[in-house]
């Protein structure tokens, strides 16, 4: 049986959402997961049908409970089935974050070994995959920085950081990574780091097609590369993503 390796939860401090805590409370867990067994759906059948339709009002209405009461208006159910959700706004942000997450593996697909064409080395699977996963915010970027408000509020900061791990683990897998060593563990640290500070550059990327925030994605993997991607470089990200996200925010108005 082909297992995948352990999830590493939480790179603390880094931001998909902005924490207070200190850089060096590293907290890890460990799960398995593997293909060859069905995974449960991520939602239940109620709460996937009343996320699926409010994310199609983001755009217009950002999260908010406008958009999911809508949502479950399009869905047929009532105004208070939103309800159903108990982190309210947070669990639209989490559905896309999720959901976005899992169609990787289907929308990013690389020649096989021994077929046909040049397979691609670790290093241009995981720049693919990353920017492939910055890419599928670009229907809802003028509203990402009210979801990383959102993430930011300390009730969310834990799940939004094991969603962040989670990412950068399916990456790594889906990269073709069969690294069993401890290097398993900075290698996703690292990733987590650069995702998220790319994530925020995209939010300020005004120019055609986000190519700005494709040479800072590169600029940050050859960052990592050159240090190593190793934990003592991950408390300087925290330092930088963390600073960045805030003044994004702070800049736009948001009370943090």
């Amino acid at each position: 049986m082909a297992s995948r390796a352990p999830t590493s939860v939480s790179v603390l401090g880094i931001l998909r959402a902005t924490s207070c805590r200190p850089a060096a409370a590293l907290k890890l867990q460990r799960f398995y997961h593997s293909y060859e067994y069905t995974q449960p759906p991520p939602f239940q059948p109620a709460e996937s049908a009343i996320l699926s339709a409010s994310i199609s009002h983001v755009p217009s209405y950002g999260f908010t409970l406008n958009a999911l009461t809508l949502g479950a208006c399009d869905a047929g159910y009532l105004d208070v089935s939103t309800n159903l959700l108990p982190r309210g706004v947070f669990d639209l942000v989490n559905y896309h974050l999720v959901m976005q997450r899992l169609a990787l593996k289907d929308t990013v697909q690389f020649p096989t070994e021994g077929g046909q064409g040049r397979s691609s080395s670790i290093g241009a699977k995981i720049r693919a995959l990353t920017l492939a996963r910055l890419h599928a915010n670009r229907p809802v970027i003028h509203r990402w920085q009210e979801a990383l408000a959102i993430m930011a509020q300390p009730s969310y900061v834990p799940a939004s950081l094991d969603e962040l791990a989670q990412l950068a683990d399916e990456i790594w897998f889906l990269a073709g990574d069969k690294s069993v060593d401890s290097s398993w563990y900075t290698k996703r640290a690292s990733l987590s780091a650069v995702y998220s500070a790319t994530e925020v550059f995209m939010t300020q990327d005004t120019s055609k097609d986000f190519v700005e925030t494709e040479k800072f994605l590169d600029a940050r993997l050859e960052d990592a590369i050159k240090v190593g991607g190793f934990l003592g470089a991950v408390s300087g990200w925290v330092d930088y993503t963390g600073h960045s996200a805030l003044n994004v925010l702070r800049n736009k108005g948001v009370r943090i």
